[in-house]
């Protein structure tokens, strides 16, 4: 290998070096990121918990807690498996690197000794006059004058890439040392992480027997639910319902409206002919567009706003869990089962209650003893029930985080969300993460 050659070669490693401890890094920075972000909702979920616990009483609320805090937990154990899996990519990366520097490093002691070697033999002063005069002419002198400087260089510089050789490899065992204590500190979460998911499966195993003890209790409350429930959903249908008839009647209305001001208009041009005999040109007559219900430009662009914030969209409490996610729910080992049309919300009586998007209130009505707003957000509607007070009066307009009602004693909030079709979404798909 000569001078060139070497110089190109080191300075080709530490450039694929350096690529490669610099994208890993920056993959297990995004993932401490995400770590810390999950403890910090699983602390949130852990206070939630506490405010449930005061009440003395299990609920299904305190079960949902439970379990998301556990499928948190288990988020977090993946997230530090992923860590794991880094560094010790990193660590076999490093040690292949170490070997290809020692193996390295042993051909450039090789050299040097050689070199080191063939100068002791050729050591003498009388050796070197004699390579340089007995040369065949002064620029053959010359050349061998230049190339003795040449390789008095060549071997200075194996010196060098020696000593840095030897220095990048010490640097990598370091790093790798380094690495190691990364990992055992990150296995040491992990076994931490596993302790806390263990603790509490058994709080949940404990919550779990406790309401299947409560189980006959749990089915009047359940009972209870679906008995309000489907008032609420009937009263939403026929909000729905009336909404349609008045977008429809109001489009008729204006289509009508339209057409008796187009017929004035072709009127007056036919009893007013165009002086000195010229014709008037009538201009032909537009198709009117296909009435659809909410189509017209204001409720289109509030549709694709509302559309657009999917998954962006407020909570309509600041503080608050769910106690019933969206869709069929199964408590206490399938014996229970509910199919929720939106989420329920526990909180606190009197928590404000808040819009999660601009529009206007289509309707205000009771569901037994607790009230209920319907606001319209273009084809989109949000139901807001189980308020004890309303803030809001219908066909007035909302902003988006307006309050419009305080949660009542039940400490529930339903929340349902909707189309002009009545076809049901999921609400946390839509709010935002």
């Amino acid at each position: 290998m000569n001078l060139r050659s070497a110089l190109v070669f080191f300075v080709l490693l530490l450039r694929t070096i350096s690529a490669m401890s610099q994208a890993p890094a920056q993959s297990r920075s995004d993932l401490e990121k995400e770590r810390e972000a999950i403890q910090k909702e699983i602390e949130d979920v852990k206070r939630s918990l506490d405010e449930t616990k005061k009440n003395k009483k299990e609920t299904l609320g305190q079960l949902a807690l439970l379990q998301r805090k556990l499928r948190l937990r288990e988020s977090a154990i993946q997230n530090i498996n992923s860590q794991i899996n880094f560094i010790q990519n990193d660590m076999n990366q490093s040690w292949q690197e170490i070997l290809k520097l020692r193996r390295e490093l042993d051909t450039l002691r090789k050299q040097y000794e050689e070199s080191v070697v063939y100068s002791y033999e050729n050591r003498t002063n009388y050796d070197f006059l004699n390579f340089i005069f007995s040369a065949t002419s002064f620029n053959d002198a010359f050349n061998r004058v230049a190339y003795l400087k040449s390789y008095r260089a060549y071997r200075e510089e194996e010196a060098v890439n020696i000593k840095r050789t030897q220095s990048l490899l010490q640097g990598k065992i370091d790093g790798l040392r380094v690495k190691r204590q990364e990992k055992d500190e990150v296995l040491q979460k992990q076994s931490k992480e596993a302790r806390a998911l263990e603790e509490e499966k058994k709080e949940k195993d404990a919550v779990m027997a406790r309401l299947q003890s409560q189980e006959k209790e749990l089915k009047k409350e359940m009972a209870a639910k679906q008995k309000q429930d489907q008032k609420l959903n009937g009263a939403i249908s026929a909000a729905l319902r009336k909404a349609r008839n008045d977008a429809i009647r109001e489009a008729s209305s204006k289509k009508t409206t339209d057409n008796a001001s187009e017929a004035t208009t072709n009127v007056s041009k036919a009893a007013n002919p165009a002086p000195n005999g010229s014709t008037v040109t009538t201009e032909p007559k537009k198709t009117a567009r296909d009435v659809t219900v909410f189509n017209t430009g204001a409720d289109l662009a509030l549709s694709d706003n509302f559309e657009k914030n999917r998954a962006h969209l407020p909570w309509p409490m600041d503080a608050g869990n769910i106690s019933m996610h969206f869709g069929m729910q199964s408590y206490i080992g399938g014996r229970l089962k509910y199919n929720n049309q939106g989420i329920t919300i526990e909180a606190n009586p009197g928590t404000p209650v808040k819009a999660v998007f601009e529009g206007e209130v289509q309707s205000v009505f009771n569901v037994g003893d607790v009230n209920a707003v319907m606001i319209r957000h273009g084809k989109y509607f949000t139901t807001y029930s189980n308020l004890e007070s309303v803030t809001v009066s219908k066909g007035e307009k909302i902003k988006t985080g307006q309050l419009i009602g305080k949660v009542s004693e039940i400490g529930q909030l339903e929340f349902v969300l909707s189309d002009e079709k009545d076809h049901k979404f999921d609400p946390e798909k839509w709010l935002r993460r």
